[in-house]
């Protein structure tokens, strides 16, 4: 392979719909994956654009000028779909093969409610400068690159990135109501999951404060239960569309955590619940104590939280810590397992230090 001389630069989206305009843009070159962008993707990234995040690098490929136009032309090598998709939501007429049922779309009341619902024109005219002006990283590659060393960049950059893993891979596939209720609380509480040591920067980085949320809005949800990814994945599936229970599971989430941060706070690091085998069933006492496992989300009033309640939980961490439980408890950590049956021994027992069995 010969070494490519690679221009870095960054394109406004203006840019692109001027190109595509114009006929100097190849959106679809033989070896791109076709468009098959969920409507909920798209109004993902639109939303993305509008608050100025930034978005995966575009690939470029310079191709011949255009003898009859004396223009400058180039190819898209990776990123079809998100420009198709702001192509498609800004001006769907440049799109030769503009399908109505494939390629129509509208932002998502989920993702913004000040963009929800209407069409690029039908924004405030500071909204529409501000996707127009949103800029791209963009590598473009010179023309002399062929097809086959396109291929083999591409193999290349796959060949050295890591495996998703099962929380990476939900953030590809979902985009509803409660994916991004989940990254909401997720990001919400970033502070205290790295104050209080539970996560590492690296598992914050891979989104294992997201997953950990999920289990914990699972528990709301349907009660005291293991980790399973299945599960995870249903209750991302089943509430994707449609997610009545939101209001109500996030104020109890928040409730909770603000209470662990008040009653343990900086001492989490040298408590044994920061482990990632005790942050769960600390996390389900609490709830237990003020709203109780199983309970109605219509509940709206929070049960007092006992005076000693906090006091115990130190109590019984320090118990943990020399060994001092019962040898069931001490296997149910040691094995560092999720399974449903080695957090209810931990849950129970914690129950019986903070007298609420």
């Amino acid at each position: 392979m010969n070494t490519i001389n690679m221009m870095r630069t960054q394109y406004r989206v203006s840019d692109f719909i001027s190109w595509q305009k114009s006929g100097t843009l190849e959106l679809s070159p033989s070896f791109q994956r076709r468009p098959i962008w969920p409507a909920a993707a798209k109004s993902y990234l639109i939303d993305t654009v509008v608050r100025g995040l930034p978005i995966p690098i575009i690939f470029l490929r310079e191709r011949k000028s255009d003898l009859s136009t004396l223009e400058p032309k180039r190819e898209v090598v990776d990123g079809q779909q998100r420009l198709r998709t702001l192509i498609s939501y800004i001006s769907p007429k440049a799109l030769k093969n503009f399908n109505e049922g494939r390629d129509a779309f509208m932002v998502k009341e989920t993702h913004n409610e000040e963009l929800a619902e209407k069409r690029f024109e039908q924004l405030r005219k500071d909204l529409q400068q501000r996707i127009l002006d949103y800029q791209f990283s963009v590598h473009v590659l010179p023309s002399d690159v062929d097809d086959r060393e396109v291929l083999e960049i591409f193999a290349r950059m796959n060949a050295t990135g890591i495996k998703l893993n099962d929380q990476e891979l939900r953030n590809a596939a979902w985009f509803g109501k409660f994916k991004t209720s989940m990254y909401h609380l997720a990001y919400q509480f970033l502070a205290q999951w790295r104050k209080w040591g539970v996560l590492s920067e690296n598992e914050i980085a891979r989104m294992q404060e997201v997953e950990l949320t999920s289990e914990f809005t699972l528990l709301i949800l349907n009660g005291l239960m293991g980790k399973s990814q299945k599960a995870i994945d249903n209750i991302y599936k089943q509430k994707d569309e449609t997610y009545p229970e939101r209001k109500a599971s996030e104020r109890r989430f928040q409730t909770v955590m603000e209470a662990i941060d008040d009653g343990l706070g900086a001492d989490m690091p040298v408590l044994p619940y920061h482990k990632k085998a005790l942050i769960y069933p600390l996390f389900a006492v609490v709830y237990h104590a003020m709203f109780g496992i199983m309970s109605s989300l219509k509940k709206k009033t929070d049960k007092p939280l006992p005076k000693k309640l906090f006091t115990d939980i130190r109590a019984a961490g320090e118990k943990i810590e020399k060994g001092r439980v019962p040898e069931k408890v001490l296997e149910a950590i040691a094995r560092r397992t999720t399974h449903a049956q080695s957090r209810k021994i931990q849950f129970d027992f914690l129950l019986k230090e903070c007298k609420l069995a």
